[in-house]
This record gives C-alpha cells, sequence and structure tokens, in this order.
C-alpha cells in the first residue's frame, strides 16, 4: 500500500478506507478527553482569528501551538518520504506512516498512563493534543503524497465539497447517456460504475467520508467502554498493515551487464538496460513492482532511451500493470522512451486491460534482443 503512488481509483479508495477511520477516530477522542479537535485546522484558525480580536493571548498561543504542532506534522511527512526518494529507498512511504504510528502509541500511552485528575492540568492537554496534531499532520501530508493529491484523509469539507460538484457532474453525464440512447435501450450500469472518472471519484470520496464518519463512531463507542486504552485499536492497526506492506518482497532493479566497458554490444550511452530480479531468498513468495517514479528520478539525465526487462517476473498484478502505465507516461513526458521487455502479447494485453488502457503496444516486446533493436530505431 505505501510502496508506491496510489495512481488507480481502486488504490486511492483503499487508501482512504484504510487509513480515513483512524483520522476519524483519533479526532473525536482528542475532542472527548482534550475538548479540542486535532485532525483538521480550519475552525482553530477561526478560533485563532477571534481570541486575537478578543486579546485572550494565552488562547491565542496555544491555538498557534496546535496549528505549529499539523505544520511540523506534514513537514515530517515531507522530509521522510523526499529523503527516501533521494535515497533511493524501496519504500518511501513506510517511514512517515511508521512515525505517525509512533506518535499514535504515545498519544495511547499518555491516556494509559494520565487519569482523570491529570487531564485537567493545562499542560498535560497540551502535549496529549500536540501529539496528535502533529501525527494528523503527518499522515495527511503523506496521503496526499501518495494519491497526488486526490484523497485528503483527515478532514470531510473539501470532500463535501467535491461530493456537490461530482454528483453534479454524474448527474449530467446520466441525462446526456439517456438522450443518447435509442428508445428502449439501457444504461452499461457496470460501465458507468467503473469507467468512468466520476463515478469513480464519487466512490473514492464516499470512501473517505464513510471511513472517517466510522472511524468517530468507533472512537465514541471504545471511550464509552474506557478511556485508557480506548487509542491502541489504531495504533495496532497502523503497525499491522506496516507489517503486511514491509513482509512482502520486492522486486529489485539492477542495471543490466549488457551495458558498461565490459560489454561488447556497443550500446550508446544515451540507452539503459535494466531488469527487474526476484529476492531469491524470498523466491517463493510474490513480489510487488518496485517504485518505478522514483526509479525514474534516479535515472541519469542524458538516457533517451530505457529497456525495463521483466523476463524473470512470471506474476504482474493490476497494481503492477498502474505502476507500469504511469512509469511509460512519465518518461513520455520528459520526452523520453520506456521500452518493457520480456513481455507476450498476450501478457501485453492483460496488462494494458488492468492499467485501464493507455500503454502503447509498441514501448512492449516479447525479447531483450527485440527491445534492444526498437531502441536502437528510437533514438
Amino acid at each position: 500500500m505505501f510502496i508506491a503512488q496510489a495512481h488507480s481509483y481502486y488504490q486511492q479508495a483503499r487508501l482512504a478506507v484504510t487509513l480515513a477511520w483512524i483520522a476519524g477516530y483519533t479526532n473525536i477522542l482528542t475532542i472527548l478527553v482534550c475538548g479540542h479537535v486535532t485532525s483538521h485546522v480550519s475552525g482553530t484558525t477561526s478560533d485563532l482569528g477571534r481570541a486575537v480580536v478578543e486579546t485572550r493571548w494565552d488562547t491565542v498561543g496555544f491555538l498557534l501551538f496546535l496549528l505549529f504542532s499539523f505544520f511540523i506534522g506534514a513537514g515530517i511527512s515531507g522530509f521522510a518520504a523526499e529523503l527516501g526518494r533521494r535515497r533511493g529507498w524501496e519504500s518511501i512511504y513506510v517511514l512517515p506512516i511508521a512515525i505517525e504510528a509512533a506518535l499514535l502509541a504515545a498519544f495511547a500511552i499518555g491516556l494509559e498512563f494520565f487519569g482523570p485528575d491529570d487531564l485537567k492540568r493545562h499542560e498535560v492537554v497540551l502535549t496529549l493534543l500536540g501529539i496528535a496534531s502533529v501525527a494528523m499532520g503527518l499522515q495527511n501530508a503523506t496521503i496526499t503524497r501518495i494519491s497526488s493529491g486526490v484523497v485528503r484523509t483527515t478532514h470531510v469539507t473539501g470532500v463535501l465539497t467535491d461530493l456537490g460538484l461530482e454528483a453534479v457532474q454524474f448527474l449530467w453525464f446520466l441525462k446526456d447517456e439517456r438522450r443518447n440512447l435509442s428508445k428502449g435501450g439501457a444504461i452499461d450500469a457496470a460501465r458507468l460504475v467503473y469507467r468512468h472518472a466520476t463515478s469513480q471519484h464519487l466512490m473514492v470520496l464516499g470512501a473517505v467520508f464513510g471511513s472517517f464518519a466510522l472511524g468517530a463512531g468507533l472512537g465514541t463507542t471504545a471511550f464509552l467502554f474506557g478511556t485508557r486504552w480506548a487509542m491502541f485499536p489504531p495504533v495496532f492497526f497502523l503497525l499491522w498493515i506496516i507489517y503486511q506492506d514491509v513482509s512482502r518482497p520486492i522486486a529489485e532493479i539492477e542495471e543490466s551487464e549488457l551495458i558498461g566497458e565490459g560489454s561488447d554490444l556497443g550500446l550508446p550511452s544515451e540507452m539503459l538496460v535494466y531488469h527487474v530480479r526476484k529476492d531469491h531468498a524470498r523466491a517463493g513468495k510474490i513480489h510487488r513492482m518496485p517504485n518505478l517514479l522514483v526509479w525514474a528520478d534516479l535515472l541519469p539525465s542524458d538516457a533517451k532511451v530505457v529497456i525495463l526487462d521483466l523476463d524473470e517476473v512470471t506474476q504482474l498484478d493490476e497494481n503492477s500493470a498502474i505502476e507500469l502505465r504511469a512509469a511509460v507516461r512519465k518518461f513520455d513526458d520528459q520526452n523520453r522512451h520506456l521500452i518493457i521487455s520480456g513481455v507476450t502479447p498476450d501478457q501485453f494485453a492483460q496488462l494494458n486491460d488492468a492499467a485501464g488502457g493507455g500503454l502503447d503496444p509498441m514501448s512492449a516486446c516479447s525479447d531483450l534482443e527485440l527491445a534492444i533493436a526498437r531502441g536502437l530505431t528510437r533514438l
């Protein structure tokens, strides 16, 4: 889940359902325990403006602290993700989510350690709210980056706004479809749900809203049964999905021995060849595709044609197909060419279908020799 960006509607919806409930859960607990929201800062900013006008400087300092905590969380996410990208880590998003889990664990330990009397002390409340606010800023920034700005899991103001806009667009689309149908025809519901961009976006937005509300309900239930342990469920859940993410092996991309000083092929420097290799220590497990966008960013700037050999990869799921399509499009935007080698015509058709279309048949070859020849032609 946190290996690469969420390019498809399915990946984005899964991301929203998985993490939005944690924001709703954390937010309702900070309201019930500490009396203030932490998953979003719109209300906090409004209160800040009011407090300044009313010259309540203690409140101004408190609100500025919450805003700064959220800001720091977003900054930590950006730093951790960029550090991973620059160092070529296989997963650049697991570290920010792990930091979030650690922060929420600290918040949970605080609820366990401090009793009702302690929670009446200003410094205790300030500490707990600060920790939760940093965690929420970190989560929102991380998921925003993974989904390229499509999914935001810690607030629903923008979600409801987008839902209203997208719902109207979808209604207009339905009206146009009915107008274009001949008398007695029927609308292909499956195509509307799974293919049309507006309906897919509605599903993602609905998933965020529903998951956030579910988290708030679960958090309230946990609070009623016992405040001291109420925060541990989302912490354990985050640790579980992090474990699931890091325990499944990721294929590695290695530079081919066909290029370089020891090669007798004489390939030009503008052409690079790479192989996707399995972790042979865990060869019996299904491997995930590495983050191809990070890999593309680290390639030499003078490379005009890059061949990615998938001959050793025996199974590619929908996420891998979407990742390949995103990489091809990134190369096109950079005025470079990515040629996928080791893919039969049937495999390419399956990949193209899983990716929702958009893969150029000329960007895939069945064997490496043909891919090199096609690369030389493109050069």
